[in-house]
């Protein structure tokens, strides 16, 4: 599978920004690993519409939207609390920032030029996550992202893997004795819980699968020359001292379960789907900036970028 990690860090800021304004990507239902959904505000009366007034300040009114509106910013304030404090914690909060932004308007601040230009900022903030979230729920779907691993599963190409167990020792003079013990009938596991210097000793030596590629270079080379289950080879020398290499088993790699890369393809889909919306988007509109090497640096960043796999 290829996972584009350079488009994922170019388009981090763009991801948070949505999540912050209380988007987050569709729930997938055999996702195993669910990004966690904002705690709720508190029950609300059931019979409440986003325009019900829970309360007045100075004649304004806060409503069970503006609870909601909070409940995105403070998600994780809210996740630290017990269900039954969230609601009134959300109201305390509204009416403080209601009687302050009413002394604010009263001091004329809602009339600077600088205010002006935050609110249009943050009013076009909330558009754009608008936008991406009507894309979102169209394309970033879980038959899409199975559509995702079935092609990833018809493109997988097995590799081999093995799992050894060995011995490590400082010095090729105890390996050759340990190999002639071995030889001997000696018991690997045993040898390499009185002898191996490596932390895995304390198991029998035993590493686990691995495939090409995860060992250093003259260890995986003896490894991979074993044929046999049960085979050990004579002493070979890396970084870390002496290693007497044993086969315990041998297999090919089979592709992950769709739970184990559910969220990766998702990801994957947002990416993808944010990229294409503002391609189609950018089609026909003239982008002009004036400093030549900022126009370059933001070029470069908009260009597609290399993908890396992601095991």
């Amino acid at each position: 599978m290829k996972f584009s990690l350079s488009r994922l860090a170019r388009n981090a800021s763009v991801l948070a920004l949505m999540l912050g304004a209380g988007m987050a990507a569709p729930a997938l239902a055999q996702d195993a690993a669910p990004a966690e959904a904002a705690p709720p505000a508190a029950e609300a009366p059931a019979a409440a519409s986003p325009d019900t007034v829970v309360a007045t300040v100075g004649g304004e009114s806060i409503t069970e939207a503006d609870l909601s509106f909070a409940a995105e910013d403070l998600a994780q304030q809210l996740s630290q609390m017990p269900p039954e404090q969230r609601r009134p914690f959300l109201l305390r909060v509204l009416i403080d920032t209601k009687m302050v932004a009413q002394a604010g308007r009263q001091a004329g601040l809602a009339d600077a030029p600088l205010f002006k230009q935050r609110i249009h900022y943050l009013e076009e903030r909330a558009l754009h996550s608008a936008y991406l979230s009507e894309a979102f729920v169209k394309e970033v779907t879980e038959e899409a992202v199975r559509a995702d691993y079935d092609k990833f599963v018809a493109d997988f190409v097995p590799s081999d893997e093995i799992r050894a167990s060995h011995i490590l020792v400082e010095t090729e003079e105890e390996a050759n004795t340990l190999k002639a013990e071995l030889d001997g009938g000696a018991d690997f596991a045993t040898l390499a819980k009185e002898n191996s210097i490596d932390p895995g000793a304390a198991n029998g030596g035993d590493l686990g699968f691995f495939g090409k590629g995860m060992m250093v270079a003259p260890f995986e080379t003896a490894a991979f020359a074993l044929t046999e289950v049960g085979q050990v080879s004579a002493p070979v020398q890396s970084q870390f001292g002496w290693h007497i290499i044993k086969l315990e088993e041998k297999r090919q790699t089979t592709p992950p379960a769709f739970e184990q890369v559910a969220g990766e393809l998702q990801q994957q889909l947002l990416v993808t789907t944010y990229d294409d919306t503002l391609a189609q988007l950018r089609e026909g509109v003239e982008i002009d900036i004036p400093d030549a090497a900022l126009k370059a640096a933001v070029d470069a960043q908009t260009q597609p970028a290399e993908e890396a796999p992601v095991e």
